[in-house]
């Protein structure tokens, strides 16, 4: 799955060719730091892209998730997640990605794509197995 990023990329620390992963974040998300960090000093390669300026679109999002559940896409620290009380009822799949393409504060950040596989959130097993 290729998600389209910006050219802006910066070879990791570590570089080594073939270990490639986009990086979908808001930079000033510490977790979204946190992550960047341990996957540059794996040797990725990431390419950004930043969701507050380059927003996934819900086609976008509808391939990113693919078969997986799109509730482990949706923030649960986000302020729209606690109005509508989506851990009680969480919205329908289309609701969702209608309301993370709209909000992107909505999706949990990062979401790294790497080798046909995303992880989200900041997931070291997941993130070490890409």
């Amino acid at each position: 799955m290729v998600i389209a990023t910006t050219k802006r990329k910066r070879a990791s620390r570590t570089s080594k060719p073939g270990k490639k992963a986009h990086f979908l974040h808001k930079p000033t998300c510490s977790t979204c730091r946190k992550a960047r960090d341990f996957m540059e000093k794996r040797g990725f390669q990431l390419y950004f892209r930043d969701l507050a300026t380059e927003r996934l679109s819900a086609a976008e999002l509808e391939k990113l998730i693919g078969e997986r559940n799109y509730t482990e896409f949706l923030n649960t620290r986000n302020a729209l997640y606690h109005e509508k009380k989506m851990k009680e009822n969480p919205p329908s799949r289309r609701e969702a990605i209608r309301l993370m393409a709209k909000e992107p504060n909505l999706i949990r950040r990062p979401v790294v794509v790497a080798g046909g596989r995303v992880v989200v959130g900041f997931d070291e097993k997941g993130m070490a197995r890409l």
